[in-house]
Parts: structure tokens; C-alpha cells; sequence
């Protein structure tokens, strides 16, 4: 008769509680996140407008030598038919050219400006929210893979917002959500009264309005990463989400978070 296997304690290695890494670490590693996201954001832009910049003088240059080329024919045929105006032709054909070339040469260095963190353009915001939307997306799945290996796998998508607010939220910011709202219509508000990559930013009270206005801009770049760790995490649990956060007030975050299909 077989005795009935009894559930195996977790190995000390999948422990959340107990990291064989320092917790300093990670809150380094997020920290950094944003402004790694922002330099390698605007170099691939740079290194972009460069590229875009150089197939444009090589248009310009062949344009021109195929003036050149053009201006020479018409010269020999009016050297050999007797004109005098030879000198003219050529001297109009070169000096326009090199004017045309060096027009882009001279705005090149005005275009390309180095944005300074927290500072960001539109167009840098964007690539950067994708940047590390992607990596937390990454990452999220990867906790789960490994952290809900030795537990039941959650049957509904409330059961799954569950394990983000407690297992996954304690993995990774070493406390759970402190609240959880939902509709039961498909859309979860989780909020976190203390997040932890916003604990550490502070905010100039003496320029006023302008200053609480900056600091919550700044915060937000820093929602993107756990934005793409939750969407990533429920993704490996097999809920198809979307994710918004923002922060009204430092260092309060709060991330709704919407099953497809879900009606507001």
C-alpha cells in the first residue's frame, strides 16, 4: 500500500524571504533603471539622426557630382563651338555645390542636443516607457516561472491579482500592496501607500506648485519598469492585461490594471 506523498518544503533557494543577493542591490538596480533607459535612449537616437544625417549629405553629394558632371559636358561643347564663358559655368557649378553641402553640416550641431536626466522629450519619454515596460515584462515572467513553481497555479484572474499583491509585491519591494479595489467587471486598482523606487525622492517645497508638479514627473518615469513586471507576470499566469500607474502625491503609487474584455 502506498502512504501518501506529503507536500516537500520549499528549497532554501526559491525562498522570497530569504535572497541570497543583498536587498540593496535591487533598490540600486531601480534606481538606475530610468536613467541607464534615458542615455541608451538618446544615443540610439543620436546614432539614428547621424545615420539619417549622413544618407542625406551622400544624396546631396551625388546630386552634385552628377551637376558637376553635367555643367563639365555643357562646358566642353561650348569650349568647342568657341564660347568664352567657360570659366562661369564651372566656377557656378562648384560653388553652389559646396554651399548646398555644407548648408546640413551647419545645423547638424544644433539638432542634436543631449537632453540632462530628468529632462526628457517626447520622443525620448516614449522609447524609453517601452524600453522598460519591455525589460519589467521580462522580468515578470521570469519571477513567476520560478516563484509559483512549488504552488497552485491561480484559476481565476482575481486569484492572480492575489499572488501579485502578495507573493510577487513582497519578491520584489519586500512588502505587499496595501490596497486592493475592483469592479468585478475585469479592472483591479492596486495601491501602494509607500512604493519603494519613490521613497527616496523628495520634493522642493520652496518653489511651490511647479516643484510638486516636476517631482510627480519624474516619479512617473519610474512606474514604466513594475508597470511591465506586472503585465509580464500575469501573462505567465495567462491574463492578458494592461497597465497604468501614476502617483498624486510622492511616494504613493497606484496601478490599475485591466483583464481583456474588462468593462470600466
Amino acid at each position: 500500500m502506498s502512504r501518501p506523498t506529503q507536500p516537500q518544503p520549499l528549497p532554501d533557494d526559491d525562498d522570497p524571504l530569504n535572497p541570497k543577493v543583498a536587498a540593496s542591490a535591487l533598490d540600486f538596480l531601480l534606481i538606475e533603471l530610468v536613467p541607464l533607459a534615458q542615455r541608451m535612449t538618446e544615443q540610439l537616437l543620436a546614432r539614428e539622426q547621424a545615420l539619417q544625417e549622413e544618407y542625406r549629405r551622400s544624396r546631396t553629394f551625388n546630386q552634385t557630382a552628377s551637376k558637376t558632371l553635367v555643367g563639365s559636358q555643357q562646358v566642353q561643347k561650348k569650349s568647342q563651338g568657341g564660347d568664352g564663358e567657360e570659366g562661369q559655368g564651372v566656377v557656378g557649378v562648384s560653388a553652389d555645390g559646396s554651399s548646398a553641402a555644407a548648408g546640413p553640416g551647419g545645423g547638424e550641431g544644433s539638432g542634436v542636443t543631449s537632453l540632462g536626466f530628468p529632462v526628457m522629450s517626447e520622443k525620448t519619454r516614449e522609447s524609453v516607457f517601452w524600453r522598460l515596460d519591455g525589460m519589467g515584462y521580462r522580468v515578470g515572467q521570469g519571477l513567476v516561472e520560478r516563484f509559483s513553481l512549488h504552488k497552485p497555479r491561480p484559476t481565476t484572474p482575481l486569484d492572480a491579482i492575489k499572488f501579485i499583491c502578495k507573493d510577487l509585491w513582497t519578491l520584489v519591494f519586500r512588502k505587499q500592496i496595501d490596497n486592493l479595489k475592483t469592479n468585478h467587471r475585469g479592472v483591479f486598482v492596486l495601491t501602494d501607500t509607500r512604493f519603494h523606487p519613490l521613497s527616496r525622492m523628495s520634493v522642493d517645497r520652496r518653489t511651490g506648485i511647479k516643484g510638486a508638479e516636476e517631482a510627480l514627473g519624474r516619479a512617473q518615469t519610474f512606474l514604466y519598469f513594475p508597470c511591465g513586471v506586472i503585465r509580464g507576470a500575469l501573462a505567465g499566469m495567462g491574463v492578458e492585461v494592461t497597465v497604468e500607474a501614476s502617483s498624486t502625491e510622492i511616494p504613493t503609487a497606484t496601478f490599475q490594471i485591466k483583464t481583456k474584455g474588462a468593462k470600466a
